[in-house]
C-alpha cells in the first residue's frame, strides 16, 4: 500500500499554467472563460468548453488542459463516444507522468469521465479496465489492488482482452513481477506483432529482469518501428550500453 499523494486542483493546474503564457494568451483564456452564458446555458458552455480545449491544445500545446475541456463538453453533452475519448487522452497523460499529485487530478478525471461512459453502456469493457488503471497508477487510492481486481475480473472473462492483459501486465512491471509482466506482453505481441507499446515494455521488462540478450532484442524491434531519430538514437545509446558487459 502508498500513502495517498497531496493533491492538487484544476484550478492550481490552470493557474499554474497561465503563469508562463504570455499577457495576450492570459487575456484570450480569461476572456473565454469569463464569457457571458445566457437563455441556453449548457450548449453555450459546451461551446466554450470546446473553444479552451481547442485554445489550450493548438495554440498554448498543454494537452492536459486541452483534454480536461474535451472531457468537460463531454459531460454536458452526455456522449460516450466523446466521454471515451477525452478519457483516453488524459489516461495517456497519466502514464507518462511522473508527479504523484498530477497523477492523482489525471486519474480522478479519468475516473469520472469513464464512470458516466458506463451508465450510457454499462458492458464497456474498455472503460472498466481504464478505471481500474487509475486505482493502480493514479495514486487515487492507497489500495491499487482495488484496480488490479477490477482489471483481472474482465480478463479472466475475457483472456484475448488485450488491453486488460496491457495494463495488467504494466501493473507487474511496476510492482517488479517482471515474469508475470513478460508474460503478458509476450501474449499481446503474439496477438498484435506491431504493438509498439508491448514491445517497449518487454525490452524495459528484460532489461530490469537482466537478461541482456532479450533486451536488446526487442530494443531493436522497436527502434526498427520508429520514425524519429531523437527516439532511435535514444534507443541506441541503450543497446550499446547493454552491449557493452558481457551477455
Amino acid at each position: 500500500q502508498e500513502a495517498a499523494p497531496a493533491t492538487i486542483t484544476t484550478q492550481d493546474i490552470i493557474t499554474t499554467a497561465k503563469k508562463a503564457l504570455s499577457p495576450e494568451q492570459v487575456t484570450s483564456v480569461t476572456q473565454l472563460e469569463n464569457t457571458v452564458v445566457r437563455g441556453d446555458v449548457k450548449n453555450q458552455q459546451i461551446a466554450i468548453n470546446g473553444q479552451l480545449a481547442k485554445y489550450w491544445g493548438d495554440s498554448l500545446n498543454r494537452p492536459d488542459i486541452a483534454a480536461y475541456y474535451l472531457g468537460e463538453e463531454a459531460k454536458l453533452e452526455n456522449s460516450e463516444k466523446k466521454l471515451n475519448f477525452a478519457a483516453r487522452l488524459l489516461i495517456s497523460q497519466m502514464y507518462a507522468e511522473s508527479d504523484p499529485a498530477k497523477q492523482n487530478w489525471l486519474a480522478t478525471n479519468v475516473k469520472a469521465l469513464f464512470e458516466q461512459s458506463l451508465q450510457i453502456n454499462p458492458v464497456n469493457d474498455s472503460a472498466r479496465i481504464g478505471i481500474g488503471a487509475c486505482y493502480i497508477f493514479g495514486n487515487i487510492s492507497a489500495s491499487p489492488m482495488e484496480g488490479i481486481l477490477a482489471v483481472k475480473a474482465v480478463a479472466d472473462r475475457d483472456p484475448g482482452n488485450l488491453y486488460a492483459q496491457m495494463v495488467l501486465g504494466k501493473g507487474d512491471l511496476k510492482s517488479n513481477q517482471l515474469d508475470k509482466a513478460i508474460e503478458r506482453f509476450q501474449f499481446v505481441v503474439s496477438k498484435d506483432p506491431l504493438n509498439l507499446e508491448a514491445i517497449f515494455n518487454l525490452a524495459e521488462s528484460y532489461d530490469r529482469k537482466g537478461d541482456k540478450t532479450n533486451a536488446i532484442n526487442w530494443y531493436k524491434k522497436a527502434q526498427d518501428m520508429i520514425g524519429l531519430p531523437e527516439a532511435k538514437k535514444e534507443i541506441q545509446d541503450r543497446i550499446d550500453a547493454l552491449s557493452k558487459t558481457d551477455l
